[in-house]
């Protein structure tokens, strides 16, 4: 029997296989990931709760302060990345917590069973948000709360701009803006807070910016076109001279950051 494998599925075997390899890396660029994390953090809920959700948990930063801040509960770590949650076992295996290999759009849990889905930089790799709010509203509980950071479309903004200049192709993530970004939550949802924040990390040269991204698993792009083929060596050229107009006063090339956090309530 033939098995066809659409664009979206071929997309998301795509971000699982790449933030797999990138698993024992992650975590020694992951500086931006870090200081998300921590502020969406900062602001948990302080009430019992029976199941927590780390929605594409990575590995697994955010798993040691869930825990500390709901020690009674069941803490779900669930990512689509089986590589991630290989390195959540081998860094957190005294962790009481119970790894869920699985799509954000396709939650493998039952109907108003958790109390807290919490993400940070994650869902910004979903192919369909409207999914993925459907699917949150449906296995939170009534009261339950949904947490996420995830990147606005000026993100990447200096990658983007210096790729167009070279050619058309989709080199970068195109993020959903705010405004339709909250056009797609269900009726089910009560948005409790928004908040936009901005960061820039800066970087030696282009060479160091790529292997950032690659090392974080985030050169998956839907519709991706390989420089193989293209003329790589002359297109990598353009593109470094094409970067170099953003170069700062300290030398430094400069990759930007649209953060939002985002919090819902069930109602």
């Amino acid at each position: 029997m033939l098995t066809l494998v659409t664009a979206n599925q071929a997309y998301k075997q795509d971000i699982a296989s790449r933030f797999s390899r990138a698993a024992t890396t992650y975590d020694t660029v992951a500086d931006l990931q870090r200081e998300v994390a921590d502020t969406l953090l900062s602001d948990l809920p302080i009430q019992t709760l029976e199941r927590v959700v780390d929605l594409g948990c990575g590995t697994g930063y955010g798993l040691p302060s869930l825990r500390k801040r709901y020690p009674s509960s069941q803490l779900l770590a669930l990512d689509i990345a089986q590589g991630m949650l290989q390195q959540v076992k081998s860094v957190h295996a005294e962790m009481d917590l119970v790894p869920l290999c699985a799509d954000a759009e396709a939650l493998p849990l039952a109907d108003a069973q958790v109390d807290l889905i919490w993400s940070s930089l994650a869902v910004q790799w979903c192919s369909d948000y409207k999914r993925l709010f459907a699917e949150c509203c449906r296995v939170l509980k009534p009261g339950g709360r949904l947490m996420l950071a995830t990147l606005g479309p000026k993100s990447l903004c200096e990658m983007r701009a210096a790729w167009q200049s070279v050619d058309q192709l989709p080199h970068v993530n195109r993020f959903v803006a705010l405004e339709p970004l909250l056009a797609l939550q269900p009726p089910g949802l009560q948005l409790l807070k928004s908040q936009t924040a901005f960061y820039t990390l800066t970087y030696p040269d282009l060479r160091a910016v790529m292997k950032a991204l690659k090392m974080l698993g985030a050169s998956a792009v839907e519709g991706r076109q390989s420089l193989a083929g293209l003329g790589g060596r002359d297109r990598l050229q353009q593109l470094t001279r094409a970067y170099d107009h953003f170069r700062q006063q300290d030398g430094c090339l400069p990759v930007s950051y649209e953060v939002y956090y985002l919090q819902w309530c069930k109602e």
